[in-house]
């Protein structure tokens, strides 16, 4: 009988797996997402099935997903280093957020809108981008006080990652 190894174990574990339902929804970026419940309620079960243990333990200040086979005691692991200055409600949510990538990035796990009727609706037209110029008057006036401001940009603009985290400062203060 030939000896399996953590890969043919993890193979076999992930043609039953499948896709994780998004279950849970975003409500800044208006968009769905597996959360780390979903996709550890998906995913253990098959890896214990099949002699792998799932642990996610923070150490040296990194949050570490770790599949051990348990009968070999071989390990794949990912990991992602949590921010140093973070107070502690930032801290867990950084906890929460980078056990589940580090998960999903581990098993390569793909995901499926829980509304069928999402993936067969015709896709909307793109936003366009804001220019730097239009982005800064938008953000003044919401700091002036403008609510209407933010949900126009919101609404009608495409926002880079930069734009996104500096409306979320402004947002948050």
């Amino acid at each position: 009988m030939e000896k399996k190894t953590i890969y043919s174990r993890l193979l076999e574990a992930k043609s039953e797996i499948g896709k994780v339902t998004k279950n849970a929804k975003n409500p800044h970026f208006k968009n769905n997402y597996a959360d780390i419940n979903a996709i550890i309620e998906t995913v253990e079960p098959v890896l214990i099935k099949h002699g792998l243990v799932l642990i996610q333990p923070i150490e040296s200040g990194n949050v570490v997903t770790r599949i051990i086979d348990a009968a070999t005691g071989d390990v794949l692991e990912s990991s992602m280093p949590l921010s140093p200055t973070a107070n502690p409600q930032q801290m867990g949510s950084q906890i929460t957020y980078y056990r589940r990538y580090t998960l999903q990035s581990l098993l390569s796990l793909q995901a499926e809108d829980d509304d069928a009727n999402a993936a067969s609706a015709p896709q909307a037209k793109a936003k366009p981008a804001i220019t730097p110029e239009r982005f800064t008057k938008a953000i003044k006036e919401i700091q002036g006080g403008n609510q209407d401001a933010l949900k126009q940009l919101i609404e009608r603009f495409s926002l880079t990652v930069e734009q996104s985290a500096q409306l979320e400062t402004i947002k948050n203060q």
